[in-house]
């Protein structure tokens, strides 16, 4: 798992130093941050949906869009999940 989410962190932080012409994450680039942060909004919005049906299969979709999401806004701000589970581990040891 952990060796999946780093390669798909340097395939977006990639995206982001050398936008592709036909590629979903460079385009959202640049478009920027207001449009990142509103696919953020719609994939939870439809994580919530899907958790309120108990829709097992839809919710994994929804939560895999959410998470691709986070990681380009992460990105957008020089950030990745290693940096967010840095924060995960120190609030667990306290």
């Amino acid at each position: 798992m952990t060796d999946f989410l780093n390669e798909l962190t340097q395939i977006i932080k990639k995206r982001k130093q050398e936008p592709e012409e036909n590629s979903y994450t460079s385009s959202l680039f640049q478009k920027g941050k207001d449009r990142i942060l509103k696919k953020i909004g719609e994939e939870a919005g439809e994580v919530i949906i899907a958790s309120k049906n108990n829709d097992k299969v839809e919710l994994k979709n929804e939560a895999a869009d959410l998470l691709f999401h986070l990681m380009i806004a992460l990105q957008e701000l020089d950030l990745n999940l290693e940096d967010v589970v840095e924060v995960l581990k120190e609030r667990h040891n306290k």
